[in-house]
């Protein structure tokens, strides 16, 4: 335990896998558009099912709750938009979150003849997966501020602030691609427990609902899901228009770095067993 906390040794982690990212960054940024593109060969529309995948999802879930079951926010100097800006401002991030996990998990398995080459990077294969996630939130974030200026008719300062979360957003989910990942080539059901995490995980996130909404015994659960606190730092900057929950970005920032440090230390030690594995 005390190894895998080691500040120094988690310090030149971070350094090994940055400096392998920006040698291997055009073998990363063509690997992320056979990703996207690949699944979707053949299709008349091609990769734009990439994009309209989540698109559609956050449609189902703003008429469920904003139409269908009539949920509201109360307007105020604390809530200053809709009911449909506070889902987006959630929902954007989740579902970059739910696709990072899924790819993620069978990011090496479903590679194998790359992994067996020992000349490979394989550690690019878990970068592919949360890039390539992150790529459709692009689109969904451009919908949100299209929504936020047609219905507020400017946007906050704080999406100043959305490079540096961005940032620390993929830093998270790398440092749990890397774990995913290795973890799934030893315990083949990983992909399934992801599916049903990803199925109920957005009701144990503030995306549809608003934590005051949440009885007492059960807001520990909300709490203690450390994704809890990225969707915070997203409603923040996208829906609040103020850092309205400065702990969350601590939280968010520290296990961001920590997630990749410790996240890429495991897949560093596993790495040389996944030929065998496979």
């Amino acid at each position: 335990m005390l190894t895998a906390l080691n500040p120094v040794a988690n310090y030149k982690a971070v350094r090994r896998i940055v400096a392998l990212y920006i040698k291997q960054r055009h073998l990363l940024v063509e690997m992320v558009k056979r990703d996207i593109l690949d699944p979707h060969a053949g299709h008349v529309l091609g990769g734009v099912w990439t994009f309209l995948h989540p698109l559609f999802m956050m449609g189902v879930y703003m008429f469920l709750f904003g139409v269908v079951m009539k949920a509201r926010v109360n307007q105020s100097h604390e809530m200053p938009l809709d009911y449909s800006a506070y889902i987006l401002s959630g929902m954007v991030p989740w579902l970059a979150i739910q696709l990072a996990m899924a790819k993620s998990a069978s990011a090496i398995i479903s590679n194998a003849n790359l992994v067996k080459q020992t000349i490979f990077p394989v550690e690019v294969l878990p970068a592919r997966s949360v890039i390539a996630a992150m790529v459709p939130q692009a689109i969904s974030l451009g919908v949100l501020i299209i929504y936020v200026l047609a219905t507020h008719g400017s946007l906050f300062w704080t999406y100043l602030l959305l490079p540096p979360l961005l940032i620390m957003h993929l830093a998270l989910m790398l440092g749990i691609a890397f774990v995913l990942s290795a973890v799934s080539v030893i315990v083949r059901d990983m992909k399934e427990f992801v599916q049903v995490f990803s199925l109920v995980g957005i009701f144990l996130v503030p995306v549809v609902f608003l934590p005051d909404w949440v009885p007492a015994v059960f807001k520990p659960v909300i709490y203690a899901n450390p994704f809890s606190y990225l969707i915070w730092c997203y409603q923040d900057v996208l829906y609040f228009g103020r850092i309205a929950h400065p702990l969350a970005w601590g939280v968010t920032f520290v296990f961001a770095i920590v997630s990749l440090a410790m996240g890429s230390r495991l897949f560093a030690r596993f790495k040389g067993f996944f030929g065998d594995a496979l």
